[in-house]
């Protein structure tokens, strides 16, 4: 779980500089627009287009001539038509000019009167594959997404994967804010991150509500937001739809990476977690609910203005918080104020999961190396942030969002399913319900249900396994924008996916040969909670009186061991070294 999410680390902050340079560029700009609304800037290219006709003005009622030259200037590659003429199925226009283009045009847009006897360019266009002519239209693209990939990512400056093509000093100094910033909240670890996250865990929910009543007040809403709730039930008998709903839920809850069990380990020892189990899930899933209607309400908006489906303007990944959204954002009255606003929201979120996974890092590494690290805590959290930083600054190169999606699609997913389920397998199985029953009645006061057996014990398992197989029947190679990755990448790709779970076997394999296997699947004499008066159930026969750093003993019903330097518990639970004498008699 450590070295997951260092991992995970790495690229997630890049993620929050991105957050960072957009919230900049809409405070800068707070007295006219947004720099990603038009196509007027030094990145833009001729490809650029904010609507989806453009030169027609929403008016589609003009003269055939006009709509000729729209047709042939705007929407359509020349070549790409004359190679499509020069096709036996269109030989009365066989030789590709551009007057015979101009009969082939009014031949086929004679079919399309309007009342008034012109010809409706509207419905030329929506029908254009009856002429088969969807493989001549231009690619446009949109001023937002050439502005991320431009302005942002400099993406023009690298030619593939293996082309890093320079560094982008901006991107190196939002990274080195966003871990500034993350280093000022974990200084000194729960005690600063614990006041924080009171702001940047409600912040985003004032945020996303003001969107949702900004975006239901726009037109075309109403689509986007039929889009989000309209079931499709024939999509359910598609095995990766489940296995992609059990990823999302799997990935929303951070399981795997250990920031759960890191702050839980702060609470008092008899907290009920079982509540906190639901209450978590439940606020979890309420707010993805919640924030689909936010977020869909403003890109049905966008599909209305531009003439497209919700599903074309829906994209996935980076490209629906920094393409999409933005475009539709620009959109709005006063779009500086809330590309600030939805940036700084994004930022809060993501500072969130950072607080959790490097609290995880710096308390795994304190409880190992409890005598050289807990004394100097803040400088070794000062070093795990620079260290983040500097493995960061290859994504920040011109190539830097190719490597982001590796690590995006190898650091964090395989490897977490896998070791979720070997954590599973162990409590259950290795470690026992019985056990486990037993530690949770002794904190809780009472056993779990029957429910949490069988999850623990059956459906857990079931369910994991079930995500991991359709994620390995359908594991592909890497791409951005369509454009796939070399093998070598992938392939770099899978070692950075594995690492995290040979450690774990190297681990275990140290282990097991220092240990019988007998001892090795079972709980160790001292095993039980860290604190004196916490032992009690099951563990009432442990007695001691153990005190920070103290040498004493601890009597067990059957023998005596000798306890040296234990420390009581910081973060996670830790015991210290301990050796285990002959019974006395």
């Amino acid at each position: 779980m450590v070295l997951t999410g260092f991992l995970v680390a790495i690229y997630y902050n890049m993620l929050i500089a991105y957050a960072v340079y957009y919230m900049m560029a809409s405070f800068v700009n707070m007295d006219d627009s947004v720099p990603w609304k038009y196509c007027n800037n030094d990145w833009n290219t001729p490809a650029c287009r904010r609507e989806k006709f453009p030169s027609l003005d929403n008016d589609v009622e003009v003269n055939a001539s006009v709509k000729l030259s729209v047709l042939w200037n705007i929407f359509y590659n020349k070549s790409c038509v004359s190679d499509l003429l020069n096709a036996s199925t269109y030989a009365d226009y066989s030789n590709g000019s551009s007057k015979e283009f101009d009969k082939f045009m009014s031949d086929y847009l004679s079919e399309f009167p309007t009342s008034t006897g012109e010809i409706d360019t509207l419905a030329w266009y929506e029908v254009k594959d009856y002429c088969g002519f969807r493989d001549c239209e231009r690619q446009y693209t949109t001023p937002s997404e050439e502005y991320f990939e431009r302005q942002v990512l400099g993406l023009q400056n690298s030619s593939g994967f293996d082309d890093f093509g320079g560094i982008s000093i901006k991107l190196v100094f939002s990274l080195a804010l966003s871990w500034l910033l993350i280093f000022a909240c974990v200084l000194r670890g729960i005690k600063t991150s614990g006041k924080v996250v009171y702001f940047t865990a409600l912040f985003p929910y004032f945020v996303l509500t003001a969107l949702l009543i900004k975006g239901l007040t726009l037109e075309g809403s109403k689509d986007g937001i039929d889009f989000y709730i309209v079931p499709k039930w024939h999509k359910l008998k598609n095995a990766e739809v489940w296995g992609d709903a059990a990823n999302q839920i799997f990935y929303s809850l951070g399981i795997g990476f250990g920031g759960q069990l890191t702050m839980s380990s702060f609470n008092k020892f008899r907290n009920n977690c079982c509540s906190d189990s639901v209450l978590v899930a439940l606020i979890n899933c309420g707010t993805s609910v919640f924030a689909g209607f936010a977020i869909f309400s403003l890109l049905g908006h966008m599909a209305h203005v531009t003439g497209k489906e919700v599903e074309d303007v829906a994209t996935s990944g980076p490209g629906l918080a920094f393409v999409a959204y933005p475009d539709g954002i620009s959109r709005l009255t006063a779009s500086p104020i809330w590309g600030f606003l939805f940036f700084f929201m994004i930022l809060t979120l993501g500072m969130d999961s950072q607080f959790a996974v490097i609290e995880t890092f710096i308390s795994g590494f304190c409880d190992i190396f409890p005598h050289q690290l807990r004394k100097h805590k803040t400088v070794f959290t000062f070093l795990t942030c620079l260290l983040l930083f500097l493995a960061g600054l290859p994504l920040c190169t011109y190539n830097g969002i190719r490597i982001l999606t590796l690590l995006d699609d190898y650091s964090g997913s395989y490897n977490l399913l896998v070791i979720a389920l070997l954590e599973i397998i162990c409590i259950a199985y290795v470690y026992g319900l019985n056990n486990y029953k037993q530690d949770i009645e002794m904190m809780l006061g009472f056993k779990p249900g029957i429910y949490w057996i069988a999850c623990w014990k059956v459906v857990t398992p079931l369910v994991i396994s079930f995500v991991i197989v359709i994620t390995a029947a359908r594991q592909e190679g890497s791409e951005y924008n369509d454009e796939s990755f070399p093998d070598w990448a992938d392939a770099i790709g899978w070692v950075i996916c594995w690492t995290p779970i040979v450690c774990l076997l190297l681990y275990s394999l140290v282990q097991i040969r220092q240990l019988t296997w007998t001892e090795c699947i079972s709980p160790s004499p001292t095993w039980g909670p860290s604190i004196p008066s916490d032992r009690t159930g099951r563990y009432s026969s442990l007695l001691d009186s153990l005190e920070d750093g103290e040498q004493d003993t601890a009597y067990l019903r059957n023998g005596t061991i000798k306890t040296a330097d234990i420390t009581q518990s910081y973060g996670a639970c830790q015991n210290g070294n301990v050796i285990y004498d002959e019974p006395t008699h």
